[in-house]
């Protein structure tokens, strides 16, 4: 990308910073000193790339948690973080396998943090996934949240959310709304999602959604995923106890945790 497109790319970025609600296409070109048409093309690729996400119906541009995805890393100096990060890693200790935590970005879910617990032979460990987005059809994290909702809102997201090669799926993936209603239905009354060959071949997940404990909304997911093998349902049953158990545990730092990012965000204070 030539320096000058960069530039002109960050300082829409910028514009934004402190607005949670959004700006208007024409304050954003204004602030930046574009043609609207320019703005409205680096707008464009930022909502492709995940970046920025357009709120309806007032049509102002926004950041998502992704922008703050990119300094995740350096969240390891917040004692909310280091809070959070070893009660995955007991999880992921125990399970063998690898465990996520999974955050709610407006009608998004995002992948913030992780822990590996397999040491050795055959693992499931993709790399990058902080900052990205979780399908929902397709995955237990997806799915553990759908269950919070009420169906007519679930299947909206589900409908609304882009498939294509940012959202690989393995063959047991759903194809069919009435399909991904009736994982939404088990999960809901079980407390609990699973898949298997589903988000990817060969890869077998099973997840619980974190709830604000004084609100019950639903702020985020914790998962266990790893090799179909090594995750089968008898071992997923053996895991649910724990699984359940950490993501009461984490519940209350999710709310906490979500509004430092957000706070972050909307400041523009450093990662």
């Amino acid at each position: 990308m030539a320096a000058g497109a960069l530039s002109r790319g960050l300082g829409v970025v910028q514009s934004m910073v402190g607005h949670p609600e959004g700006l208007p296409l024409a304050r954003i070109a204004e602030e930046q000193d574009l043609p609207k048409s320019a703005a409205h093309r680096i707008l464009v690729t930022l909502v492709e790339e995940g970046f920025v996400r357009q709120h309806e119906p007032s049509g102002n541009y926004a950041l998502t948690l992704k922008i703050v995805g990119l300094g995740l890393r350096h969240l390891a100096s917040s004692t909310i973080f280091e809070l959070a990060v070893p009660v995955l890693a007991r999880l992921a200790t125990e399970s063998g396998q690898l465990v996520r935590l999974g955050l709610v970005d407006g009608e998004q879910l995002l992948w913030v943090a992780k822990s590996q617990g397999a040491r050795a032979g055959l693992r499931y460990d993709p790399d990058p996934d902080h900052g990205s987005e979780i399908p929902f059809a397709s995955s237990a994290s997806g799915v553990a949240w759908l269950s919070q909702l009420t169906d007519d809102e679930a299947l909206r997201l589900v409908a609304r959310q882009d498939y294509d090669e940012r959202h690989p799926a393995g063959h047991n993936a759903p194809t069919s709304l009435a399909e991904v209603q009736s994982r939404i239905h088990e999960a809901r009354e079980r407390g609990w999602a699973h898949v298997h060959d589903s988000v990817e071949e060969g890869i077998s997940a099973m997840a619980t959604p974190l709830v604000d404990p004084d609100t019950g909304a639903p702020l985020g997911v914790v998962s266990i995923a790893g090799p179909s093998l090594q995750l089968p349902d008898s071992r997923m049953r053996e895991l649910a106890p724990r699984l359940l158990e950490t993501a009461a545990e984490l519940s209350g730092l999710a709310g906490s945790l979500s509004q430092e990012i957000r706070t972050r965000a909307e400041l523009g204070a450093p990662s």
